[in-house]
């Protein structure tokens, strides 16, 4: 299990990512000095649909204002960062990859945001926190990495306080068929844990969850990097640098990434389902 996550954590670590980051927000006309959380926007949104996605799962959730959150895998922290601006959640984020913990806790504090968030490395399949500590969570497209569904299910219901929601946000495999590599959360099938909506339906009922809510959103999906594509292109054609946004994330083979995953959406392979869940 140590060599998946180490391997994982790799996949994700991209040299210089902050700067990065701020270079290309800057290339558009934003003043980093007086940077604000809403500028991250197109960059710190590491999942399909982006902020679209994130603005309408947290508003299923019923967070109430002070509202102790968890995100599990929060990457460079924008779904966190707009649950505390959005919610006025008090929200705490753990990933498994080192740098996105720095650049999470180094873009807050560069918004004005230290005291609203906080970030920590750590897995979610073991992590660092007591019983009962939370009263909300949620896991936007990390699940794909996590081999072993009922323990995130067992995990997630521990650290939840009874009635707690748990609102999942990943991709899953609605038909047979074989993926090609590399894709946005794998290089390879050896870090590659894609599971079914039942999957995670079985995983949750053990746990001691109940399903509220459901919903695949694979045409959403298609539209999205429809739209992606149209920019990249449109800037191509014009000799400019592609617009901000997840290919960033990705690193140099980001067109590769987003083409294998198109291919699987289109093909309804796979698609992003959101479930929501209560303990209890």
């Amino acid at each position: 299990m140590a060599s998946v996550e180490s391997g994982i954590a790799r996949h994700y670590d991209v040299s210089g990512l902050e700067q990065n980051i701020l270079a290309v927000l800057a290339d558009t006309g934003v003043d980093i000095a007086r940077l604000r959380a809403g500028d991250l926007e197109a960059v710190d949104e590491f999942h399909i649909g982006g902020i679209a996605a994130t603005r309408e799962l947290i508003g299923q959730m019923g967070l109430k204002p002070g509202a102790r959150l968890l995100d599990i895998g929060s990457g460079v922290g924008g779904p966190a960062r707009f649950a505390a601006n959005n919610a006025g959640a008090d929200v705490t984020g753990i990933d498994l990859t080192q740098s996105y913990v720095d650049i999470a806790t180094s873009l807050s504090k560069r918004v004005g945001m230290a005291d609203k968030v906080r970030f920590m490395q750590g897995s979610a399949l073991d992590m660092p926190f007591s019983n009962k500590s939370f009263d909300t969570a949620m896991i936007l497209h990390v699940g794909m990495n996590l081999p072993d569904k009922k323990k995130l299910m067992s995990e997630a219901a521990r650290v939840l306080k009874p009635g707690g929601i748990f609102a999942v946000y990943d991709v899953m495999r609605l038909k047979a068929g074989a993926l090609t590599y590399p894709l946005p959360w794998a290089s390879d099938e050896s870090t590659s844990f894609v599971a079914t909506p039942d999957d995670y339906r079985s995983a949750a009922a053990a746990a001691g969850f109940s399903v509220t809510a459901e919903r695949p959103r694979g045409a959403f999906a298609i539209d999205f990097f429809a739209t992606i594509r149209a920019r990249m292109a449109a800037a191509q054609a014009e000799g400019k640098k592609p617009p901000p946004g997840v290919n960033l994330i990705m690193g140099e083979n980001a067109r590769t990434k987003i083409a294998n995953l198109t291919a699987a959406l289109e093909g309804g392979i796979l698609a992003p389902v959101e479930l929501l869940l209560r303990l209890g």
